[in-house]
């Protein structure tokens, strides 16, 4: 194999030419640069870009001039990273999007300066000044750049923090270019990137519920934020819960039911019988051994409706007599099954015998009610509700008493998930662009936290999902981690 050698901290580092110049990896694989198909060296200096794979993660470094890891795209695009300085502090660390590698190319940049400041900045390739603007972050560790036709928008947060954003308008780059990770430096600098997502977002012509964008599966440990992909599939995989044994992710595609191994990162479907139109809204017992699903049945004019099914696979059993009935959780006893139910023309929450019975209402509020689940202490069923003007976190008693409200901003929140401990809630936040009683699919949203009594929520990731990205629960067993699905289209 031919070999490129570069100088690094006085020490010969030899990389394999594949890392210099290579094909792009196909859409929903990684090459041996990761997301990125090449690597530049721009101006005077060296440098060089190195994959990790384990941790999924990117070290560029320089010594003088830009290096940038880097592919092409085409049209819309969302360009997003969390930041570490793992070296000598770099000049400028960030996103860059060039029209070509020529010096009279325009390019963009969305970076950190080394004194905290977060720039959006255009050079047009003549030699009039660059057009700039300051995002009013300092130290950002969380970037985002996006391309909107030819408009380019700069995001960013201190992780935790919702984004902050600025603004360039009229760039014309051409409808393809080159993107990637870049760091500047006059000497020696070294940046590493985590979390790096290029999205294609949806087309204004995709049909909601018709037309599918491709899928990633994650998990994320909840402390740090730090996030690791598992699957990629071109379709729509929605709602992954996470098995009590700790050994594999559960979720619904194309009307069925998956099984993801997590150690041989393979899907086999599960057997559901005559259950072939199942949605997004499946829950596994407390103790393991059943799996509920909500399931459009042809009997009941394709509307959904909840049945129970080993968690191994097997002949379904019908639960709730009525529907449209969406599943969100089970009690700690696993003798109650909590849902959604529309009846006469009001959505609102139910529970039943996990067996099957009688259904007893639990809130009467005008407006959406959606996403319970109770606590694990059995004490509490947290939910969400569009009762306030917004769609907010609320809880109340197993029986609906005493009802509370536990968020109150300016974000639509959605799918409250509780942490095995009972310390936490992991929650789905849309902007307020979003109507409080819709939860559509791709979307930028953020995946929240918050102490179970309620308190300031904190973004512990930034996500293009919505629909499906985390509807049920999907805390690990140990409550260090979740699963959950975010999207983009094919580049």
């Amino acid at each position: 194999m031919p070999l490129c050698p570069l100088l690094k901290n006085g020490f010969l580092l030899v990389l394999p030419l594949f890392l210099v110049g290579a094909a792009a990896p196909a859409a929903g694989q990684q090459g041996p640069l990761g997301a990125f198909s090449n690597q530049a060296h721009l101006g005077g200096g060296e440098g060089t870009a190195l994959y990790d794979t384990s941790a999924q993660a990117y070290t560029v470094w320089a010594t003088g001039g830009s290096h940038l890891a880097r592919r092409r795209m085409q049209d819309d695009f969302v360009l997003r990273t969390r930041l570490q300085q793992s070296g000598a502090p770099a000049q400028r660390k960030g996103w860059m999007v060039r029209s070509s590698l020529a010096d009279t190319a325009t390019v963009v940049t969305g970076a950190v300066h080394n004194d905290g400041r977060t720039v959006l900045r255009v050079r047009d390739g003549t030699d009039g000044p660059p057009k700039a603007v300051r995002v009013p972050v300092d130290h950002p560790d969380v970037l985002e750049l996006k391309r909107e036709g030819p408009t380019f928008i700069l995001s960013a947060a201190q992780f935790g923090d919702p984004f902050t954003r600025d603004s360039l308008a009229e760039l014309e780059l051409g409808p393809e270019v080159h993107v990637g990770l870049f760091v500047s430096s006059e000497g020696e600098a070294e940046a590493r990137f985590h979390n790096v997502r290029l999205i294609t977002p949806a087309p204004d012509s995709l049909v909601p519920y018709e037309d599918d964008l491709g899928s990633t599966l994650e998990t994320m440990t909840v402390e740090t934020g730090r996030r690791t992909i598992h699957h990629r599939s071109p379709t729509s995989l929605q709602a992954p819960n996470w098995t009590p044994d700790g050994e594999a992710l559960i979720y619904n595609s194309g009307g069925l039911l998956y099984r993801f191994d997590l150690a041989t990162k393979a899907p086999e479907a599960i057997d559901t019988g005559f259950a072939d139109a199942n949605n997004n809204d499946h829950v596994i017992s407390s103790d393991g051994t059943r799996l509920g699903i909500s399931h459009h049945a042809e009997a009941h004019d394709g509307t959904s409706i909840i049945y129970t099914v080993p968690i191994e696979g097997g002949t379904p059993t019908q639960v709730t007599p009525k529907g449209p009935s969406y599943l969100h959780g089970w009690s700690p006893d696993d003798r109650f099954l909590v849902y959604t139910g529309e009846r006469n023309g009001e959505y609102d929450l139910y529970k039943i015998p996990a067996d099957g019975g009688e259904e007893i209402r639990l809130t009467t509020a005008e407006g959406l009610d959606d996403g319970s689940e109770y606590t694990p202490d059995g004490e509490y069923i947290y939910f969400n509700s569009v009762r306030s003007g917004s769609m907010e976190i609320w809880r109340m008693r197993p029986d609906g008493s005493h009802p509370e409200q536990l968020t109150d901003d300016r974000f639509n929140n959605w799918f409250p998930h509780v942490s095995p401990d009972g310390q936490t809630v992991v929650f789905l936040s849309y902007p307020p662009s979003v109507p409080p009683g819709d939860h559509p699919s791709y979307k930028h949203v953020y995946l929240r936290k918050m102490p179970i009594d309620g308190g300031t929520p904190e973004v512990i990731a930034y996500v293009y999902g919505g629909q499906g990205t985390i509807n049920v629960p999907s805390w690990s067993p140990d409550g260090t981690q979740i699963g959950f699905v975010s999207n983009t289209g094919t580049h």
